[in-house]
């Protein structure tokens, strides 16, 4: 049997508001899974497709997430390296080796590598991509549900102008990232 490799990715770095997630995922080698992409690159309705998949047919997958709270305590880079780590961690079995996407690598005991682009380019890394994507929309959806007038079922959390539009109007939600700049300024 060959090591076993992880793939990881975070969704959610940008946005104002909600938290930042992120997923694991160990794949058979070569994968049986097909259609694996970035997941910016997929419609929704595929990814939530994918998403049922990926759960079924991996070896192993986690799903993890970072708060707005700790976003605003430690920064959204730390927080995503955070979600990272959790969802590494609560993969069992735990992986030989670790990619993630992007230039940053969560504090982990086993080998880590990050990868540009790794989630167009490693199955492993695009199956986390769309598993940290869907569970951060469905979270997003939540947020809506609590907070409909702000239209986070639309932009989900990023500063578009119907957001922007709502912040000025409402102000911040408790959900909104207060070390963000667009959401300190509506605050002050």
């Amino acid at each position: 049997m060959s090591a076993v490799i992880c793939g990881v990715d975070e969704a959610g770095r940008g946005p104002l508001a909600g938290p930042v997630f992120a997923a694991a995922v160990i794949l058979d080698d070569p994968p049986r899974i097909k259609g694996l992409a970035d997941s910016k690159k997929l419609s929704a309705k595929r990814r939530d497709a994918l998403f049922e998949e990926i759960k079924s047919g991996a070896i192993a997958w986690a799903v993890a997430s970072a708060s707005v709270e700790e976003i605003d305590d430690i920064n959204i880079l730390q927080a995503s390296l955070l979600a990272m780590r959790r969802a590494v961690l609560a993969l069992n079995p735990q992986p030989a080796t670790i990619l993630v996407d992007g230039l940053h690598v969560p504090r982990v005991t086993m080998p880590a590598r990050a990868i540009v682009q790794g989630d167009a380019t490693v199955p492993a890394i695009s199956a986390a991509s769309i598993l940290a994507k869907v569970a951060r929309d469905a979270a997003m959806l939540e947020l809506h549900n609590a907070y409909p007038d702000y239209g986070f079922d639309r932009h989900k959390g990023y500063g578009t102008a119907l957001h922007m539009a709502a912040l000025q109007r409402l102000g911040a939600t408790p959900a909104h990232r207060k070390s963000f700049a667009p959401v300190r300024a509506i605050i002050k």
